[in-house]
């Protein structure tokens, strides 16, 4: 019980506390209406008039959404259950002076108002509308938003005041020149120098407006580094082969400039994980440049060779490189990869395969009771029919494919670790800010069944497996059995979204967490500090070379799954006997 009480503490924590006031409101004007037509059910006249009074609850929400959603219809969705219940208010009209009538339709709709209104409170997003408002009046009210609402503010060291002074002045010249292209990049580079998974900057422009920094552009090829530091093409089109840039060509300078000092000069993509960021810089040469780009590379005869290369204007190499780079083939979508999670299959007659896209279940009431009670029966259940069907194939080890996972709910992963130890572990504790402090109020634990606690596994992740990915990422690699192997590292965040600010005509939307995930120390889980440092670490990297890209990019082979499946066989070196210390090593390297 003090668990729940604990998680409904959290819950209520992160939720608006403004839009609750006004959803209470509705429920108490509809408590009235219930009250005034057992007093006037006999009075024709009253009747009439009640069934006016109906109307409040609806107009109430019509005034509420012109307040905090005109023009912000992003925010909507978070709204559906308050607006919900006005509606809902409409329905016993019909049947005021029936009286079977009535009873039922005023039951049905006090039963679902209810439903309605608690579900909101316990979902009230931290919305706030500032489409109404010039660009410097709605980027100081973002600032102070997420000053007042971004739940790593004190862990992060963020000074927002700080950060306002240095992006106003561009934002005050974007104003000045009406350039919504210019007022959305220097958003995003505000949000992205909080180096945050969660803190992220929407942007909808016109197709005429001008370009960003952030635009890409396509100049024929692609650019991978290695682990031994060169920088080669990949996914080479045909112009650029007439060029003499194929896929594997060593590129050595960049308009002139060392190819590695040139993507230092790419704009900062807010990356968590400094070592991502380094690895993922070359991938934004794109972003280097203009309409040409003068490129230098080492020809088949070994002499460095300069051609100049033209922006096609086209996506698609980096949309194909990007996707490659992280186990997929376009076209992709989110559709597509939740349409994945929980899928299983058998790579081959010993090793089971189980994708892991978002920790996310078909039932939100299924996922509230994980959230509440810190055990996602659900879930376990789930998982332990998978496994079992893989052991009935024949499965002996198992890769666990966390690749993209987009996050969800941390105890669904903890249910999966449930299975494959017989220890009970920490999980994570739901907490809350408070004065600038973090507080645990529930402790959410992995309680070992031991079922496949035997069970060698390979947990694959990148630098797209965030917030509750990235926890199962951790969890995963504190069990013995259970090796976390990638390119990159996890991306680096855990906490929980809610916080939503829509700046100046909707132009930017800009995301950031406001729920708090903290460790068994009472400390933000799994999220990095400034420095950058990974937090949760693969304990083995899986090798970039030469081969490796060629296979990733050019054949279109799944790479890291093919040596995720190599390494359980035992053709690559052995891991550690346990991988939890492994983890360990992570923070106290010898």
């Amino acid at each position: 019980m003090e668990n729940i009480l604990g998680a409904l503490r959290h819950i209520i924590a992160e939720s608006n506390i403004t839009h609750i006031i006004w959803c209470s409101a509705i429920l108490l004007v509809m408590l009235i209406l219930a009250i005034l037509h057992r007093c006037w059910s006999d009075d024709g006249v009253m009747l009439k008039r009640w069934r006016l009074l109906c109307l409040i609850p609806l107009i109430i929400c019509g005034v509420h959404a012109y307040i905090y959603l005109m023009y912000a219809l992003p925010l909507l969705a978070g709204f559906y259950p308050m607006y919900i219940i006005g509606i809902l208010a409409l329905l016993p009209i019909p049947f005021a002076r029936r009286r079977i009538g009535y009873r039922i339709s005023s039951l049905l709709t006090g039963l679902l108002s209810c439903l309605c209104g608690l579900y909101f409170m316990l979902t009230s997003p931290n919305s706030f509308n500032h489409t109404r408002e010039s660009y410097t009046e709605s980027f100081h009210s973002l600032v102070q938003d997420m000053d007042e609402h971004y739940v790593l503010k004190e862990w992060k060291e963020v000074d927002f005041q700080a950060l306002e002074d240095k992006y106003m002045p561009a934002v005050e010249k974007a104003e000045k020149d009406q350039d919504p292209a210019k007022f959305a990049e220097t958003v995003q580079m505000f949000c992205y120098e909080i180096h945050d998974g969660h803190v992220d900057a929407e942007v909808v422009l016109e197709p005429d407006d001008p370009a960003t920094c952030f635009d890409i552009r396509d100049y024929g090829f692609a650019t991978v580094r290695l682990d031994s530091g060169e920088v080669i093409a990949v996914c080479a089109n045909k112009k650029a082969k007439k060029l003499g840039i194929e896929d594997g060509t060593v590129i050595t300078k960049w308009n002139g400039k060392p190819v590695l000092k040139a993507a230092e000069d790419a704009p900062d993509q807010g990356e968590p994980v400094k070592s991502n960021a380094d690895m993922l810089a070359v991938m934004n040469l794109d972003l280097v440049g203009g309409d040409t780009v003068e490129v230098s590379f080492i020809d088949k005869g070994g002499k460095e060779q300069t051609v100049t290369v033209s922006d096609s204007g086209s996506f698609k190499t980096k949309f194909k490189a990007t996707a490659r780079f992280r186990g997929l083939e376009p076209p992709i979508s989110e559709e597509k990869l939740l349409e994945e999670n929980f899928t299983t299959k058998m790579l081959d007659d010993k090793c089971g395969y189980l994708k892991i896209t978002a920790e996310e279940l078909d039932s939100v009431y299924e996922e509230y009771v994980g959230i509440l009670t810190g055990d996602q029966k659900y879930a376990r259940e789930i998982f332990r029919e998978k496994l079992n069907g893989l052991k009935d194939q024949g499965m002996e080890y198992l890769v666990i494919d966390l690749r993209n996972n987009c996050g969800g709910y941390d105890e669904i992963g903890s249910a999966l670790c449930d299975l494959l130890t017989d220890d009970d572990l920490y999980g994570q504790g739901l907490g809350i800010r408070k004065d600038g402090k973090y507080i645990c109020v529930s402790d959410h634990g992995i309680h070992g069944t031991g079922e496949f606690a035997d069970l060698q596994a390979v947990a694959l992740t990148n630098c797209d497996c965030a917030s509750a990915g990235d926890g199962l990422s951790l969890s995963l690699s504190k069990l013995p059995n259970v090796t976390l192997a990638g390119i990159t590292d996890p991306n680096g965040c855990n906490q929980e979204t809610g916080g939503i600010s829509v700046l100046s005509d909707g132009i930017v939307t800009v995301y950031y967490p406001t729920g708090l995930v903290l460790n068994e120390n009472g400390e933000p889980n799994i999220d990095t500090k400034p420095d950058r440092v990974s937090r949760d670490p693969v304990e083995v990297h899986i090798p970039f070379d030469r081969e490796a890209a060629m296979k990733m990019f050019h054949d279109k082979e799944d790479y890291e799954l093919d040596w995720a499946v190599e390494y359980l066989k035992g053709n690559t070196a052995q891991p550690p006997a346990n991988a939890f210390a492994r983890h360990l090593l992570a923070y106290f390297p010898s």
